[in-house]
C-alpha cells in the first residue's frame, strides 16, 4: 500500500523544472504558465481501481487506472503518452512511454516524505534531466 494516497498542494519546484519541461517537448509559453501555477494532486484508490485528479489554475486532468495496465494519456501540457502506473515499495510510480519522435520517455515517482509532505520527482529516460517538485498535505 502506497503512502501517497490523499490530497496534496504544490508547495515549492526546484530549478530542474523548467529545463525538464523543455527537454519533454513543452514550448516556451506554456512552459511559463507551469512554473508559475498553483497546482493540487488527489489520489485515490478504491479496490483495483485509481485516480490522480491534477487541479491547477490552468488546466484539470484526472486519470483513472489499474496497476500495470497500459492507457492512453493526455499530459497537463497536451503530450500524448501512453502510461503505466506500478507501485514500488511505497512510491506509486508513473511511467510515460512517448509518441512523438525525438521527445524522451518520462518517470515521474511520487513518494510520501513524512506525514505532511509527498514529493514528485520528475525524470526525462535518457536526458539526465530530473526535477522534484514538493507538495505539502492538504
Amino acid at each position: 500500500m502506497t503512502r501517497v494516497l490523499g490530497k496534496w498542494k504544490l508547495e515549492t519546484q526546484d530549478d530542474n523544472w523548467d529545463e525538464y519541461m523543455k527537454t519533454v517537448g513543452v514550448g516556451f509559453a506554456l512552459r511559463q504558465i507551469g512554473k508559475r501555477t498553483a497546482t493540487w494532486e488527489e489520489i485515490r484508490q478504491e479496490g483495483d481501481d485509481w485516480t490522480l485528479n491534477i487541479t491547477s489554475t490552468f488546466k484539470n486532468v484526472n486519470l483513472k487506472f489499474q496497476l500495470g495496465e497500459e492507457f492512453d494519456e493526455t499530459t497537463m501540457d497536451g503530450r500524448k503518452v501512453k502510461s503505466v502506473f506500478n507501485v514500488e515499495g511505497d512510491k506509486l510510480v508513473h511511467y510515460q512511454k512517448s509518441g512523438t519522435v525525438g521527445q524522451p520517455d518520462c518517470v515521474i515517482i511520487r513518494e510520501r516524505v513524512d506525514d505532511n509532505t509527498m514529493t514528485a520527482t520528475f525524470e526525462a529516460i535518457g536526458k539526465s534531466i530530473k526535477s522534484v517538485r514538493k507538495f505539502a498535505s492538504a
